[in-house]
């Protein structure tokens, strides 16, 4: 334990993490790293898929894709020569709730990164030959991913646990979606939910003597909230009540992809960390836990098999999944049925908390070692409200989990009689 509270002890927290706000609701935090004379900035800004019409599906995904494509002030080929001149670097995406920013520069060139970011966030052009360009892209995307047994699986499985719901919905909407969105189905999402109210920002690296106060108000303070509210999110449907069988049928394909599982805790719930720990004994550590040693390594019927805790703010899953011959489908099921009824009955041994206490543990430090590792973790603790002394105590948290606590845990989310089950590949659809 000693060892451990000495490594996490020099890790981020609230002597080394400056925190602003902007007047507009924008917080800015930072990290000096002098380890490396370069800086990475990560950030989000509060819209996302949630707000997509469901006829035009994939407008959040679509827009955010545009923002690197030239400015008011800047072509698609200044825009970019800016950048490749400075080795830098600054792309765009969109998830369910946010959209998300990630860039990257030598130190020096920090400014001229947050004005490209706040140029790029605020005053996007969307030039129509552009549109068409990346709407072609993501059309061609939309197409491989049909014939993904994997992505396929995941899709149904969405829709099956999620019904009625934007959790539901790919982010990237689907052929029939994209190819309906017009410019300026782009222009007014943009104009609608692009503000600073509730954007988060994260600038970690060689900070040293730079004021970087100064400069993300000279790039985001003048920027003006939109008045419209953003719609909140409907409930979530309750979870499964019985098993809900769903398969796709795709043509030539020699592995199934297996996914099935039930809701799990949000991030910010007491019962996030030990079903995480939990699920690091289930489904992830050594050869991909219990699940893998089960369904891969004694039994053979799985190319990969592991399991996955995935937390929202107001929502999340607990998900096993399995690429497999499709002739072991079905033994596949039963077996990974089988785990989650030894999970859910007995608590996990001393030894296997032990060991997978210290892997946590240990991979933190790891994970913090590059400045976008940094950023990312300082951007999780602000995002969930965690404390900036998170990471500090991050030790005695986790070695405070009991295996009576994760049996609780998981007693309270997994039911092997009560899961959505989804494949994709080989054999009849199952709708």
């Amino acid at each position: 334990m000693g060892k451990e509270e000495n490594i996490l002890k020099n890790l981020p927290g609230p002597e080394t993490i400056g925190r602003f706000s902007l007047p507009n609701g924008a917080v800015v935090l930072t990290f000096n790293n002098p380890s490396a004379q370069s800086i990475n900035l990560v950030g989000l800004l509060e819209n996302g898929a949630q707000l997509d019409p469901a006829e035009k599906l994939g407008v959040a995904h679509f827009t955010a894709s545009m923002l690197s494509r030239g400015t008011t002030s800047k072509s698609f080929a200044a825009y970019h020569e800016i950048l490749e001149s400075r080795g830098a670097g600054l792309s765009f995406s969109s998830g369910t709730h946010q959209t998300w920013f990630h860039g990257k520069a030598l130190a020096e060139d920090i400014g001229v990164l947050l004005e490209l970011a706040s140029d790029s966030l605020r005053h996007p052009t969307f030039v129509p030959d552009y549109v068409e360009r990346m709407r072609q892209q993501l059309l061609a995307g939309l197409a491989i991913r049909e014939q993904d047994t994997s992505e396929v699986a995941s899709l149904i499985f969405d829709l099956a646990l999620f019904p009625s719901h934007p959790y539901g919905n790919p982010v990237d909407g689907y052929i029939q979606t994209v190819q309906t969105i017009t410019r300026q189905d782009l222009v007014d999402f943009h104009a609608s939910y692009f503000q600073p109210e509730g954007m988060i920002m994260v600038i970690a690296g060689a900070l040293e003597g730079m004021d970087v106060k100064a400069l993300t108000e000279g790039c985001f303070a003048d920027w003006q909230n939109n008045p419209k509210q953003i719609p909140a999110l409907p409930l979530i449907p309750e979870a499964p009540k019985e098993i809900i069988r769903k398969h796709r049928f795709i043509e030539e394909k020699s592995q199934t992809d297996l996914i099935l599982g039930t809701y799990g805790p949000t991030r910010k719930s007491d019962d996030f960390l030990p079903s995480y720990l939990g699920n690091n004994i289930l489904g992830q550590f050594g050869l991909m836990g219990r699940i893998g040693e089960s369904v891969r390594s004694k039994s053979g019927l799985a190319y990969h098999a592991s399991s996955s805790v995935n937390a929202w703010a107001d929502g999340g899953s607990w998900e096993f999944t399995a690429g497999l011959n499709p002739e072991n489908l079905d033994k596949a099921i039963r077996l990974i049925q089988d785990e989650i009824e030894r999970f859910t009955s007995e608590p996990v041994t001393a030894e296997e908390l032990d060991d997978s206490q210290s892997n946590m543990i240990g991979r933190l430090p790891l994970s913090l070692e590059s400045n976008a590792g940094i950023a990312n973790a300082i951007l999780t603790i602000e995002r969930f409200n965690l404390g900036l002394d998170y990471y500090q105590h991050y030790t005695e948290i986790i070695r405070a989990i009991t295996p009576q606590l994760i049996l609780e845990t998981a007693q309270n989310y997994l039911h092997p009689e009560k899961l959505v089950i989804a494949s994709a590949g080989s054999g009849a659809d199952i709708s």
